[in-house]
């Protein structure tokens, strides 16, 4: 008897071990699959923030107009035609007659004023602007924008702006010396004009709605349709062309609503395998698909240093012979990169193997633009080089 319940008491303790070990993978394996979908949901990006709904989008404004009241900073009169007319004209829409006066203010210039009309902006409600001198003046610092109309490309006046400028520098000047910071011939009028025409759209009533790709690809494209379609639990997206998604609204939805839980679901974007050159600056920028087949890679210069350092050899104190006299000393390096070794990069290499193996070669960045060039055309860097 006692031996039987030791043997049971053993068989406990075993199937224990066993049961606590099935525990313990499984709650291992639910971690690291959390893991995984917690970092694809990292890497993966909102709608919203790699497209956008074709018809919501800005338009631009442009106007000309005057900024009166600067501190003798304006433009020279004698000098811009086009300010003088517009002065004039000014004045004549206010009943005075200057056409037979000579004008020589020195506190009006001319400028041109920029804005950008929200998808949706209502009559009535403001929108900031932007001011830059046309014409020679020196600066826009405690002028006022006169009342100026702004148009569309399609020559329709949207807005209408007026205002104190604001500029972000300041010049100032004497007879010997001057300064200046920032640009003080431009400024901003914040909430500086109103909308007086609103830019016909009607959302609501729409039955099918396009998604523009802000960076077109076939792939990104494919998986936002995938992810509508799997959100929707139909076949109402389908991707056109790298650019663009064809969404059909379902009846029973509403067109804002789904507009606004759509541009909330994550797609991991796809990019293409490029490198990006900046040759003035020396700087690269190498995506994450860059891939190197193996390749030998050897860097080096020839470098000669001259270098004069003449000394002066003088004969002793009170020697009565002997005269002063400079000797010449001259020292020659030279360096024939025998230190920089030939650097294997092995095939299918990642963006990180690829920077390291580059920088073992202890070379900068403008060598390193020579280096990936010759990948390149040596046919064993699948990428593409842009250079800017």
């Amino acid at each position: 008897m006692r031996h039987t319940m030791t043997h049971l008491s053993r068989t406990w303790h075993q199937a224990s071990r066993r049961l606590l070990a099935v525990v313990c993978a499984v709650g291992i394996s639910a971690a690291l699959a959390v893991s995984a979908f917690s970092s694809a949901a990292q890497a993966a990006s909102r709608i919203k923030d790699i497209a956008a709904f074709e018809g919501v989008r800005d338009n631009l404004l442009v106007g000309y107009g005057l900024v009166v009241g600067l501190n003798g900073t304006g433009d020279k009169i004698e000098n811009m035609a086009f300010t003088q007319e517009s002065l004039i004209a000014m004045l004549e829409r206010l009943g005075i007659n200057t056409r037979d006066g000579t004008l020589k203010p020195k506190n009006v210039a001319a400028v041109m004023v920029t804005a950008a009309l929200p998808p949706f902006g209502r009559q009535g409600s403001r929108i900031d602007v932007t001011i830059s001198a046309l014409g020679d003046a020196k600066s826009l610092q405690g002028g006022a924008l006169l009342v100026t109309p702004l148009v569309g490309a399609d020559g329709e006046v949207y807005a209408v702006s007026q205002g104190q400028v604001q500029i972000g520098g300041y010049t100032a000047s004497g007879n010997a010396a001057s300064v200046t910071k920032g640009v003080p011939t431009s400024g901003r009028i914040p909430n500086g004009a109103i909308i007086e025409r609103e830019v016909p759209f009607s959302l609501a009533s729409m039955r099918s709605v396009n998604i523009s790709l802000r960076n077109p690809d076939f792939t990104t494209a494919q998986r936002i349709a995938s992810a509508v379609n799997a959100y929707l639990g139909m076949a109402s997206a389908r991707a056109l062309d790298p650019g663009t998604v064809q969404l059909s609204v379902p009846s029973d939805k509403d067109v804002v609503q789904l507009m606004t839980a759509i541009e909330q679901l994550r797609v991991e974007p796809d990019q293409l395998a490029r490198i990006v050159i900046d040759e003035n600056t020396g700087t690269i920028v190498i995506g994450d698909n860059v891939r190197v087949s193996r390749v030998a890679i050897a860097q080096g210069n020839l470098t000669i240093k001259v270098t004069e350092t003449p000394q002066v050899s003088q004969p002793s104190p009170f020697s009565q012979t002997g005269t002063t006299t400079t000797v010449d000393r001259t020292q020659i390096q030279v360096d024939e990169g025998a230190d920089k070794k030939l650097a294997v990069v092995d095939g299918g290499v990642n963006l990180q193997e690829l920077v390291n193996g580059l920088n073992a070669l202890g070379i900068g960045p403008r060598d390193m633009i020579s280096i990936l060039q010759a990948i390149k055309a040596a046919g064993a860097l699948q990428a593409e080089i842009e250079v800017m």
